[in-house]
């Protein structure tokens, strides 16, 4: 990509029929550690592979709860992702005070969808540099939404967003159909297995760069990190040890 005539606001159209800065948004996710997101009948999982800025920094929050019913995973700006998370927690906070009842979760996702879209529409606004990929359970079951800069939100059964996303989408896209009977430890495994598709040579999933978070029928939502995510990371390798044992 390139800077031309047709990039330097949101609101302006290019021959082709595309909106640049949109387009150098969605860059920005790319850039953003991956995240992978994964629902069965029951539950809804979220896991995402943590980032430190340099070896004197702390890894940065990739999961971010919303209600108990709730939460989102980041990939791309932090703080742009800061801002809609307290706009959710708002519009959250509100349908318990006006309506007396929890956020249903295609409502709330369907909110920030609204909310970018207006920065890709007005003069002098930017979109957000951020994807989200958020999780919820309702009275209609687990649900999984991916949102993007454009404003454009779709709900996934599997979808993974971030750096080197695709191969953790190659391997949902394989095995998604079996997600639906699965127990909450066994869908966190899957989403594990994606997540380790899109590391970088020779590094490893461990208690520093893994962030786990689910929510479902009988649990809120729950955000694992550090040590407690030493058993489920566990569970992975003794899978891995089996397989190799089998063969």
């Amino acid at each position: 990509m390139f800077r031309n005539q047709y990039d330097n606001d949101a609101s302006t159209w290019s021959p082709q029929g595309r909106i640049f800065q949109v387009e150098y948004a969605s860059e920005a996710v790319k850039q953003g550690s991956a995240v992978v997101g994964l629902r069965s009948k029951d539950n809804v999982v979220l896991v995402a592979a943590k980032r430190s800025p340099n070896e004197l920094a702390s890894y940065q929050k990739k999961i971010i709860r919303i209600d108990d019913h709730m939460g989102i995973a980041v990939a791309g700006l932090t703080s742009d992702a800061r801002v809609l998370s307290n706009y959710l927690r708002t519009e959250s906070i509100r349908s318990k005070m006006v309506y007396g009842r929890a956020l249903p979760v295609g409502r709330a996702v369907n909110a920030i969808g609204d909310k970018a879209q207006t920065n890709t529409q007005d003069y002098g606004r930017r979109p957000y540099g951020v994807g989200l990929l958020v999780i919820g359970q309702d009275e209609t079951g687990p649900h999984l939404y991916e949102f993007s800069p454009s404003g454009i939100v779709s709900e996934y059964y599997a979808y993974s967003i971030g750096a080197r996303s695709q191969s953790a989408r190659t391997y949902l896209e394989r095995h998604f159909e079996s997600f639906e009977n699965l127990s909450l430890n066994e869908l966190i495994a899957q989403g594990l297995r994606a997540l380790r598709d899109t590391l970088q040579q020779g590094k490893q999933l461990d208690t520093l760069n893994t962030s786990i978070g689910f929510v479902g029928k009988d649990s809120k939502m729950t955000i694992l990190d550090g040590e407690a995510t030493q058993a489920y990371l566990d569970l992975l390798d003794e899978e891995d040890s089996g397989a190799m044992d089998t063969e």
